[in-house]
C-alpha cells in the first residue's frame, strides 16, 4: 500500500509537533511569584542598625557571595535578585518589612531573617502566606517543627543542644561549679537557659546560684555583673548576643572577677566578641562552633579557606576575615544556592521547601565531620558542634564533635 502526503499535510503535522513541543518545554518550567525566565527574587531582613548591628555583617556576606554566583552566571542560568533590608533587631520592624517584600517587593521567599523573637514574630504570617522562611538565623527549636509550620526551616544548631553541651561539660569538669546565667530577656535566652538547665540536671537547683536578665535596649550590664560576682559563683554561663558578651567579659575582668566562663556559638567572633572584650582578658573562654576557626593557622593552610578569603577580597573587602560571623552568610548562602539548584525549572515555593528538606551537603567553611543533612521528617539541617577554648589568640577544640540532640 502507498501512503501518499500532499504539502498541507505536512505543515499540519509539522505545526502539531511543534505545539506538542512547546507544550513539553512549558510543562518543565514551573514559576511561582517572584521566579521567572531570569531571576529569583530573594527577600532577608537583618539588623544593620540598632543594638545588635554586628549582625548586620551576615545579610552583607551573603549578599557577597549571591553576587559572586550572578557574576557566575546565577543558578540555572537565572540570576538572584537579593533584596536585604535592615529592621534594626525590632520585632515590630521584622513584621513591617516581611511584609513589604511579601506584597510590595513580590519575593519567591524570605531567605535567613535573623533574631529569634523577629522570625517568631513573622512565622505565621509567613506560612499564612505560604512563602519560605528559609534556613533562619536562630537557633531557636521550634524552626523545626514542620508539622505546624511546613514553610519554615531553620540552619544552624539549636541554642538548646547547644547550652545542653554546656551544663554537661560543667558537670563533668566542675561537679561543684556555683553557676551565674546571664541571660537577653526575650525568647533567645530562654531557649539557652531551658538546655543549660537540661545539662545540669538534677544538679541545676542547687548549682545556680545567681541568674540575671539585660534587655537589646540597656546601655550597660555592669550591675548584673556585679550582682553575679556578689552571688560567688565561679562559673559564669554568657547567653547574649555579641555587643553584651564582650561587655561582660570586660566588666568581669575590671572588677577582678575570674570564673570559668561559657560563650554562646552566636557570640564566639574573634573579630567582633573577642578583641574588643580584650584578648588576653578573653582567654579561657569556652564556646561551640560548628565552623572552622578562621584565625587557626591550621585553618589557613587549607584551600577551603584560601577560597574564602579570596571570595571576601573581592566580593567584600570591607568584611573581616577573622570574624566567623561571615561564615554564617557565606555557609548559609552556599545552601540556599544549592536548594535552588535542586530545585531545576520547578521554581515553585512548594517544590522549593521540598528540595530544602532534601539536603546532604558539607561545606567548606563547616568544621570537619559536620555537614548540613535533611529529610522530610527533619528539618534540622545542621545538627553537630565542637566545644572549643579560647587559647589567647585562637580557639582550640575540647573532646569531639557532639550533637543530634535537638
Amino acid at each position: 500500500m502507498t501512503v501518499r502526503f500532499n504539502r498541507r499535510m505536512i505543515v499540519v503535522a509539522i505545526a502539531a509537533a511543534m505545539s506538542l513541543v512547546n507544550v513539553g518545554a512549558q510543562a518543565q518550567k514551573r514559576y511561582d511569584t517572584g521566579a521567572s525566565d531570569t531571576e529569583i527574587k530573594i527577600g532577608n531582613i537583618a539588623p544593620y542598625s540598632g543594638p545588635v548591628s554586628a549582625y548586620g555583617t551576615i545579610g552583607k556576606t551573603a549578599a557577597a557571595y549571591l553576587a559572586k554566583v550572578n557574576a557566575e552566571g546565577g543558578v540555572n542560568g537565572r540570576k538572584i535578585n537579593f533584596i536585604s533590608v535592615d529592621d534594626a533587631y525590632n520585632p515590630s520592624k521584622t513584621v513591617e518589612q516581611a511584609r513589604k517584600l511579601v506584597e510590595q517587593d513580590e519575593v519567591f521567599a524570605i531567605f535567613l531573617p535573623i533574631g529569634t523573637a523577629h522570625n517568631v514574630a513573622i512565622q505565621k504570617y509567613l506560612n499564612a502566606k505560604k512563602v519560605p522562611q528559609l534556613f533562619v538565623g536562630s537557633g531557636a527549636t521550634q524552626w523545626g517543627n514542620v508539622k505546624d509550620f511546613p514553610w519554615t526551616i531553620g540552619w544552624q544548631p539549636t541554642y538548646t543542644a547547644e547550652a545542653r553541651a554546656f551544663g554537661k561539660h560543667i558537670i563533668a569538669t566542675k561537679p561543684a561549679a556555683k553557676v551565674a546565667i546571664l541571660m537577653q530577656n526575650d525568647d533567645f535566652g530562654k531557649d539557652f537557659q531551658k538546655g543549660v538547665m537540661d545539662g545540669l540536671g538534677d544538679k541545676a537547683k542547687t548549682a545556680v546560684v545567681a541568674q540575671q536578665t539585660y534587655e537589646t535596649s540597656d546601655p550597660t550590664i555592669d550591675s548584673q555583673i556585679v550582682s553575679m560576682k556578689g552571688s560567688g559563683a565561679d562559673t559564669l554561663l554568657i547567653l547574649a548576643t555579641p555587643k553584651f558578651a564582650a561587655m561582660a567579659i570586660k566588666k568581669a575582668n575590671e572588677i577582678g572577677w575570674n570564673p570559668t566562663r561559657y560563650l554562646v556559638s552566636v557570640s564566639v567572633s574573634v573579630g567582633s566578641v573577642l578583641k574588643p572584650a580584650g584578648l588576653d582578658v578573653s582567654k579561657g573562654v569556652i564556646s561551640a562552633s560548628y565552623f572552622r576557626d578562621p584565625t587557626d593557622p591550621a585553618t589557613q593552610a587549607t584551600k577551603e579557606y584560601a577560597e574564602y578569603a579570596a571570595f571576601m577580597k573581592q566580593y567584600y573587602s570591607a568584611g573581616d576575615t577573622s570574624d566567623s560571623l561571615n561564615l554564617i552568610g557565606y555557609s548559609a548562602a552556599q545552601t540556599l544556592v544549592q536548594t535552588l539548584k535542586q530545585a531545576g525549572d520547578n521554581l515553585t515555593r512548594e517544590n522549593v521547601m521540598k528540595q530544602a528538606l532534601n539536603l546532604n551537603l558539607t561545606l567548606p567553611m563547616l568544621y570537619p565531620g559536620i555537614n548540613v543533612q535533611t529529610a522530610p521528617n527533619d528539618a534540622y539541617p545542621i545538627e553537630k558542634l565542637q566545644l572549643i577554648q579560647f587559647n589567647g589568640s585562637r580557639y582550640e577544640p575540647i573532646g569531639n564533635v557532639f550533637g543530634n540532640a535537638k
